[in-house]
């Protein structure tokens, strides 16, 4: 096939469009956890974050990309304990969704139970370092299923690897927007480790074969977020009611 019969061959662009589409949706669990990761840094270093969070994503899905035939063999049993026979890609996911449900469980323990002074020391910040090691490890992690999904989808690696960088510019533009508000309204900071919680149990649970179709779990993760949103509405309706309203007069002065 030549280069102008390539671009205009339907076939190609519906698998493009298709793709890009599916690596879209498979990349919106990888920005809630890098917008989670960001807040614990300081405001200046958020974007820089970000972008090497997002680069890495991309570098990872295009090396995986590039090495085809040594990934599609990842599925190949290396050990079996008891009825599970697993291979690298089920350690990789297990090793993944182990390391969600820990950084979920311990955000959410420091939102609830306080693991700071806010009067004195200001939040707990954690490094550029230990952030970008966080985000490169659930890159690669998220990596898997992206990659697997192409594989599946497309017949082209050209198709792959272009609809893998569209779902990043994507990702990329999202990213801020979405950090943005978890950081304006708090609340949905713990909706989104929640996520998180919900991800790494579908990832352990791919570990042992036990497949939970991923609808399920976009659709859970919509719902929430459409009641969080209402929830969002109200309160900042009550608010500017309130304001409107001004302070309650003094008794006596009705």
């Amino acid at each position: 096939m030549t280069f102008v019969e390539f671009l205009t061959d339907p076939h190609v662009w519906a698998s493009f469009l298709a793709l890009s589409a599916m690596e879209i949706v498979l990349g919106i669990d990888n920005v809630v956890f890098i917008s989670v990761m960001v807040q614990r840094l300081p405001p200046e270093q958020q974007l820089t974050a970000r972008r090497i969070g997002l680069t890495l994503a991309l570098v990872f899905r295009v090396v995986m990309l590039a090495f085809l035939t040594w990934f599609i063999h990842m599925t190949t049993p290396i050990f079996t304990v008891s009825a599970y026979a697993f291979s690298w890609r089920d350690l990789v996911l297990l090793a993944g969704g182990l390391f969600l449900l820990v950084k979920g469980t311990r955000e959410i323990h420091e939102g609830i139970e306080g693991a700071y002074d806010g009067s004195t020391s200001g939040p707990l910040v954690t490094s550029m370092t230990a952030a970008v090691i966080q985000i490169a490890v659930i890159d690669l992690v998220f990596s898997v299923d992206s990659i697997i999904t192409a594989v599946g989808m497309a017949d082209h690696i050209e198709v792959m690897i272009a609809a893998v960088v569209v779902a990043i510019a994507v990702m990329y533009v999202a990213s801020g927007p979405v950090a943005a508000f978890i950081e304006r309204h708090p609340t949905t900071k713990m909706l989104a480790l929640s996520f998180l919680l919900l991800i790494g149990a579908a990832l352990v649970a791919d570990a042992f074969h036990f497949h939970i179709p991923r609808g399920y779990i976009y659709f859970a993760m919509a719902f929430s977020a459409g009641v969080e949103f209402v929830n969002v509405l109200a309160s900042q309706k009550r608010r500017k009611r309130d304001t409107a309203d001004g302070p309650p007069s003094p008794p006596g002065e009705e």
